[in-house]
This record gives C-alpha cells, structure tokens and sequence, in this order.
C-alpha cells in the first residue's frame, strides 16, 4: 500500500476508534513529515525496514531532541506499525527491539482532602446525571479503580451486604476493594432511583448507564469531571484518574501500608505505587519548611 495512503487510514484510526486528541493527530502529522524526510525513498509500506526505524531513532538522539519529543515519535511509529500489522498490509515483524528512551516520570495530580471534599459537594443532586456521576465520583474516591474499571463496573461486582467490589483488572487479576459507608449510600439512592428506573436498559450488565440505558463512556465522565471541578473552583488541571491517584496519595498519607494499597490499586510492581510515597514526601517537607518558617 502507497505510504500515505496507509498514513491516512491510520489517523482515521487514532481519531475514531482510539479518540485521540487534536493536538495528538497535530504532532503525529508532524512526526510522519519528519520520518519520510529521512527516509524520501519509501513510498510503500513494504519499503519499510527494521534499519529504517533504528536510523530514524539514532537520527532524533544526534538531533539533540529532548527525550520527551523522542519518545513521542518512537510511540507514533510503534503505534503505526502495529496498526498496518493487525489490518494485515504488513507482516514483517520489525519493532520489537526498538527501545524507548528513559524519562522521568512526572508526578501524577491529585487531590487534597479539601478539594475532594469540594468537588462532592459541587455535584448537585438535582437530575439523575448529577445523580449518576455523584456516585462516580464517590466510587472511584473510595475505592481507587482506573476509570476503565469503573464504567465497565458490572451489577454482579457490587456486594452491598458487604460493601465489597470485586474487579478484574490488568492483566486479568482479580481484586476486592471495601467501599465507604456515605460512598455506598450515593451508589444505591443511583441503582434505586435513576438506574432501575431507566425506560429502557440496553446494557443490563453495567452500573453505571447513560439516560439511554447505554453503558456510561469514558470520555463523557472526563468531561463531567472537569467541568465540576470547574464548579468547586479547583484550578487544577484534573481528570478522573486524578481520583485515583488521590485515593492513593490520601491512604498512605493516613499510614497504610504500601503494599496494601499496591493491592487495592492492582498494581503488578511495587514501584509503580512507590511514585505516591514521592507526593506524601513532598507534603511532609513542605510542612516542615512551613513549621521553621514560623520560628
């Protein structure tokens, strides 16, 4: 298949099935114009060659490019080879030895207790969305799931008797996180007053329903997150995963053990969940500049 062509099918492909950003496509464009200005003589898909991308990789390092823009680039082209692979235009298996770059990670944004506090308290309950997302945002508080987990929350995975979740997770790991008394109130005045209510349930199985009786979409909750964050006078840039990550932040911030909450997070490493031992420092170091400050 001519190279543009496979390019074209591609970004159709990033902004309607994986719904990526515009600034994403933007940036993606711009990668493709820079790999084919290294490479002006593939003008096939089966031009394509392992040699071509290592090149192309060796190319950003010497460009002096920070490792944030390298990685990128390298992301766009796994991402674009492996789309031409499962639609079948390609079978030559030619990136899995290609190796990103080390960033630092960033530290995730979250929440404080206060600004949580206010958030629950922008959502009315005045309709059955405010209804619905007020016991979104207090299930995922409480209990820590990734917002995949969460709109995909099935009926058979709430235990009300025992206010327990049960949630299948990465990799197919299977985890039973405890859900607060006051969150549990707000999932069942939902189930009882909006969700059974509902004149039409297509998606029977999940919890959490749009007005259509249609399973509930990520995209929709970031949009209702940000915009009562917006409400509650949060300046923060957050998104749903930003309840999550204070979840986390909060549970090791009150003592809990970092295994324990590598478990409720259904984190496979250790280190992954360590990442929030680095937020609880810095708020332990800045109240201590704060206590010298006032001797």
């Amino acid at each position: 298949m001519e190279i543009n062509e496979a390019f074209e099918r591609y970004l159709q492909f990033c902004m309607f099935e994986k719904q990526l950003t515009n600034v994403t496509i933007t940036d993606y464009k711009d990668d493709f114009k820079k790999f084919l200005y290294y490479f002006p003589n593939i003008k096939d898909t089966d031009d394509l060659s392992k040699d071509d991308f290592d090149n192309f990789t060796f190319n950003q390092s010497i460009d002096e490019l920070s490792e944030k823009t390298i990685s990128r680039r390298i992301t766009f082209l796994k991402g674009f080879y492996i789309f031409l692979e499962s639609e079948k235009i390609v079978t030559k298996d030619i990136i899995d030895n290609i190796e990103m770059p080390k960033t630092p990670k960033k530290l995730p944004v979250y929440l404080t207790k206060e600004e949580v506090d206010r958030l629950l308290d922008a959502i009315p309950l005045t309709n059955k969305n405010h209804i619905r997302n007020k016991a979104m945002v207090e299930i995922m508080y409480c209990s820590g799931l990734r917002v995949s987990e969460l709109c995909s929350l099935k009926m058979k995975q709430v235990n009300v008797n025992e206010r327990i979740i049960t949630v299948l997770g990465k990799g197919k790991k299977e985890r039973s996180i405890p859900i607060r008394e006051e969150s549990l109130k707000y999932l069942l005045l939902y189930i009882n007053e909006v969700r059974n209510k509902l004149k039409l349930i297509v998606d029977k199985s999940y919890v959490f329903l749009n007005l259509k009786g249609k399973k509930i979409s990520r995209q929709y909750f970031f949009i209702e997150i940000r915009k009562y964050a917006k409400m509650a006078g949060i300046e923060k840039e957050i998104h749903p995963h930003s309840l999550r990550h204070s979840f986390a932040t909060h549970l090791l911030e009150n003592g809990a053990d970092l295994r324990v909450v590598q478990e409720l997070l259904g984190h496979t490493n250790i280190e992954t969940t360590q990442i929030y031992t680095h937020l609880t420092n810095e708020k332990i170091l800045n109240e201590y500049d704060q206590f010298w400050k006032k001797k």
